[in-house]
């Protein structure tokens, strides 16, 4: 199996030692192996200063990283403009942070690479140079939509044997209603079905759909929309063949008994789906963009400036993540 890549993310976070850790915690298994696009001194150093004696190893392409593998993190090397500090955000690498994305896109499309794993970016500073998206899930749709791919990206989290999608993502919990259509709970709702049997090898996937309301609306009594938006969504998406029932109330939706009853649980705003996963698995959560025409895994987290370069990084959700994005790739 050809080698993941790893984005460089922001390089002032904890990506540096995190990387590190994940080569310690994988370099003796050839399925795991990943190739970082980033500034290769850089990245070394600050693993180094975090107490970690990891080599970063410039390599020419992709296909020299799996002999690399075994003796330290093949490197790709994009070079940062100025020198990057532990905790100390500089807009001058930002083009360079967006480059290693666009990299890793290219690698994926032109079938050097297996998948993606990004590690976090710090979006204020993307945004002085000129980046206009969310995050990390629309750029990479906006990206393979430039390609010609037809794209219905979906933000799937996993940890814990939990799956979580929020249909709504990063707007104000106000915003929510009016932003909430039953055509976009259908079509999340195919892309993880389909996604589900994919990547992740269930032939028969169960979905669970969350209410907006409290108690699902309660027959109307709490707000209208579970009758009027979310529930014509479900009736669509059995129509449509797929095995899925809601909306449940999101208070009992995530206990152990209920969890046995679907593989995956669409929910109906950010945080009624991250927080059970964040409570279940905080370290080990792993980000998962459905509807690519690639693999795409993140880790759960952001760029932890506060800790960065302290050595107290933990990198579970990144090695999580590179696990489940070499599992995603098997099954390609």
């Amino acid at each position: 199996m050809k080698p993941l890549v790893l984005t460089m993310g922001e390089p002032a976070g904890v990506a540096p030692e995190i990387v590190a850790q994940a080569w310690l915690a994988l370099h003796d298994e050839p399925s795991q192996s990943f190739c970082l696009i980033g500034d290769a001194v850089v990245f070394e150093t600050r693993a180094k200063t975090a107490g970690l004696d990891v080599s970063f190893v410039t390599v020419g392409d992709v296909s020299e990283c799996g002999p690399v593998f075994g003796r330290g993190v093949p490197v790709i090397n994009l070079g940062l403009p100025v020198l990057s500090f532990a905790g100390k955000l500089d807009a001058r690498n930002s083009a360079a942070v967006i480059a290693s994305i666009d990299e890793a896109v290219r690698l994926c499309f032109a079938g050097y690479a297996s998948g993606m794993v990004t590690n976090p970016i710090q979006k204020e500073t993307l945004y002085d140079v000129g980046f206009k998206h969310q995050g990390h899930t629309d750029y990479l749709a906006s990206l393979a939509r430039a390609a010609g791919h037809h794209v219905d990206e979906v933000m799937m989290l996993v940890g814990a044997g939990l799956r979580t999608v929020p249909v709504t993502i990063h707007i104000p919990l106000a915003d929510v209603p009016s932003a909430l259509t039953t055509a976009a709970i259908v079509a999340q709702g195919k892309v993880v079905a389909e996604g589900l049997t994919r990547w992740f090898g269930i032939s028969h996937p169960r979905l669970a759909v969350t209410g907006l309301n409290p108690h699902a609306g309660e027959n109307g009594a709490m707000g209208k929309e579970d009758h009027t938006v979310v529930a014509p969504a479900v009736a669509a998406l059995k129509a449509a063949g797929v095995k899925v029932y809601g909306p449940i109330s999101a208070d009992t939706a995530f206990h152990p008994e209920a969890r046995a009853t679907y593989d995956a649980i669409l929910c109906m705003y950010h945080d009624q789906a991250l927080i059970p996963v964040k409570t279940l698995d905080f370290h080990g959560g792993v980000n998962v963009t459905l509807g690519l025409p690639f693999i795409r895994t993140s880790p759960d987290h952001g760029t932890a400036l506060g800790i960065a370069g302290t050595g107290k990084a933990n990198p579970t959700s990144l090695i999580a993540a590179i696990r489940l994005a070499s599992s995603m790739a098997a099954r390609a």
